[in-house]
């Protein structure tokens, strides 16, 4: 793993985050599986975060629409 190699980490929030992947994931967060350059994990993150409000956010407002 070469160390300029970035991964990309989610929590349980649905928030995205950039991470050298030569360090251990922090605790909250878990690897998505998308590893690679950082403007090659800042595009897959573009293409996916596209609503960036937590989602207990989400859930809450969801609710109040019922």
């Amino acid at each position: 793993m070469a160390e300029n190699e970035t991964k990309v980490l989610v929590n349980d929030e649905e928030q995205y985050s950039l991470w050298p992947a030569y360090l251990a994931v922090p605790s909250g967060w878990r690897d998505t599986g998308v590893a690679g350059t950082k403007e090659g994990c800042l595009e897959y993150v573009r293409e996916v975060w596209t609503d960036m409000r937590p989602l207990s956010l989400r859930r809450h407002m969801e609710a109040g629409e019922r």
